[in-house]
């Protein structure tokens, strides 16, 4: 069974290209990206990773840190991130974890559906999916997405996702189709339309059971 949203992650010591460490506590209070990759030195994951670095601005700001998995060892990654840097013109600062065992792929549910055959597969032919996790400071799961292993991740959509969830969770909204930072935001059914007056003040009423309102400012 895989991990489902709120389900607290497991806290599995993990070796990197950045020394060994629990995943909870390299957490710590902050907001967490874990992503999956099915090999070091591979064109696809070279661009993503790039990616990934290119926004190290944007993930400090929401005071989230990132972490990458793969099946290749710490050494492996290390040298691979000099391929990264070249293609992102950027440091890599993040981790990457070496899932050699299979451990963290298998926790996380990031093998392929191949992978549990009884055909005595190896860490080295089974190449995880394309997988993104979005952990809280509480160590849950907030939210999973999965790409075949030929589609390349949307960091733009991931960026967004973070900042939807983070104003879901910090001023109790939810946040509509195609939301960005700035739009409104939608009222929850639970709260009734007294105290969301006294919590947003004017909103508008589109049904009865969709309300919007101004995001509420960060404090």
């Amino acid at each position: 069974m895989g991990l489902r949203i709120n389900d607290t992650i497991p806290d599995l010591t993990v070796e990197t290209d950045q020394g060994s460490f629990s995943l909870h506590e390299w957490i710590g209070d902050s907001w967490a990206i874990l992503f999956s990759h099915p090999k070091d030195f591979t064109p696809v994951c070279t661009t993503e990773f790039g990616a990934v670095a290119q926004l190290a601005d944007e993930w400090d700001k929401r005071g989230t840190k990132v972490i990458g998995v793969s099946v290749d060892s710490a050494e492996d990654h290390v040298k691979w991130k000099g391929d990264i840097e070249q293609v992102a013109g950027t440091k890599a600062g993040f981790p990457i974890i070496a899932d050699d065992g299979l451990a963290v792929s298998k926790a996380f549910d990031m093998l392929p559906a191949e992978a549990y055959l009884p055909d005595g597969r190896t860490p080295a032919d089974s190449a995880t999916v394309r997988s993104v996790f979005i952990i809280g400071p509480d160590k849950q799961l907030k939210l999973s997405m999965t790409y075949p292993m030929n589609v390349g991740r949307n960091f733009a959509e991931v960026l967004r996702a973070l900042d939807g969830l983070q104003t879901a969770a910090k001023h109790n909204v939810a946040t509509p189709a195609n939301w960005n930072v700035g739009d409104d935001v939608i009222i929850p059914t639970a709260v009734n339309d007294d105290d969301a007056k006294k919590k947003f003040g004017e909103f508008e009423t589109v049904l009865p059971y969709l309300r919007k309102t101004k995001a509420p400012k960060s404090a």
